[in-house]
């Protein structure tokens, strides 16, 4: 029977595009498919390297009746790989951060990004399927040459948003005192915008809750000249009761959503931001920066404000939503008919699809 082999740059567990290489193994699974996961021994952590396989076998493993689908984020080997395959070849595109906002702080990472959108565009002729997470990202392939790309949203484990075990520990250390916790889930990398979030959490602080708490969660590998400068800008603010958090296991994470009074997005760049669906099944009110695909993921759900609104402004909204119970009973009601929507697509099909 013919098995879909995904192809990652990458693997994490927690991470977007990791999660949903799962959640397409286990889909297939669950309609008598078979799924691989293939990636650079390198780039997958050493606890999750276990579901993977090496990509330096899949040319070898891959029969003409078999499925490569690519998980297109980035420059990789899995790129050429892919090309190469004597089988039906798919991509899923789930952006390439531009290279400019890595060149001063990170000009290794940002030449990486330039060829990955090299190699973007060296693919536009190499697959059978083109899909994209977003039709803002569908909207990037399209000026770079690709015909016809569809819109494939992110796949999630439904059983995997709003439940599941707490870390005891941090929970009781964000609710107790009680505080109103502005969260943010996301890698530390200037894209995200981190500095305005800093920004809107010092007025908020300030003017609207003192009795408040920052909370950011997201690895930064590479990209400790940035925390330090996060920290930095918080201290010279004057700010309390900020907490960065790493990368951290499922239970953590579940007590950060749980915990959390708002969820704040300000980044500039998100090929689709998997949190905004995370901070929605947890009932979590979600304020984010109207820019790349989030308005699209939101649908019409959350709060939205512009890239010139101040801090002071965005800050006042918070405050307004969390202090009127009606308000954030409405938006949190937005919020869930909003994923409903989302939860009630049904991914195989399309899947299916790719097997003929």
């Amino acid at each position: 029977m013919a098995v879909l082999h995904q192809l990652t740059a990458g693997f994490r567990l927690g991470d977007a595009i990791s999660n949903e290489c799962v959640a397409i193994r286990d889909l297939c699974a669950a309609h008598g498919r078979a799924s691989e996961i293939w990636c650079p021994p390198e780039t997958a952590w050493e606890f999750d390297r276990h579901l993977t396989r090496d990509l330096a076998g899949l040319a070898a493993a891959v029969r003409p009746d078999d499925v490569a689908l690519l998980h297109l984020s980035i420059g990789s080997p899995c790129n050429e790989v892919f090309r190469a395959l004597p089988c039906r070849r798919a991509i899923l595109y789930h952006n390439v951060t531009p290279a400019f906002y890595f060149e001063r702080l990170d000009p290794d990472k940002a030449r990486v990004l330039e060829e990955g959108r090299r190699q973007v565009a060296a693919l536009r002729d190499a697959a059978d399927d083109v899909w994209a997470v977003s039709a803002f990202n569908a909207s990037e392939l399209r000026a770079l040459g690709f015909r016809e790309p569809k819109v494939f949203p992110l796949v999630f484990d439904p059983s995997s948003l709003g439940a599941g075990e707490l870390h005891g520990g941090l929970f009781r250390t964000l609710s107790d005192p009680p505080l109103a916790n502005v969260l943010f889930v996301g890698r530390l990398v200037p894209n995200k915008r981190h500095d305005r979030l800093i920004q809107i959490f010092a007025a908020f602080q300030k003017y609207v809750r003192p009795d408040s708490r920052l909370v950011i969660v997201g690895g930064c590998g590479g990209m400790e000249s940035y925390k330090f400068f996060l920290m930095a800008t918080a201290r010279e603010l004057g700010l309390r009761n900020v907490l960065f958090l790493d990368f951290i296991d499922d239970p953590k994470l579940r007590s950060c959503y749980a915990s959390a009074s708002a969820f704040v997005c300000t980044s500039d760049h998100e090929g689709f931001c998997a949190p905004l669906v995370e901070a929605m099944a947890w009932h979590v009110p979600v304020f984010a920066n109207a820019a790349g695909a989030v308005p699209e993921t939101l649908d019409g759900a959350g709060t939205l404000f512009s890239p010139s609104d101040p801090p002071e402004l965005v800050a006042e909204t918070i405050g307004r939503v969390l202090g009127d119970p009606a308000l954030r009973a409405a938006v949190v009601r937005r919020q869930d008919e909003r994923l409903a929507r989302f939860l009630a697509r049904d991914p195989w099909p399309d899947l299916a699809s790719l097997f003929g």
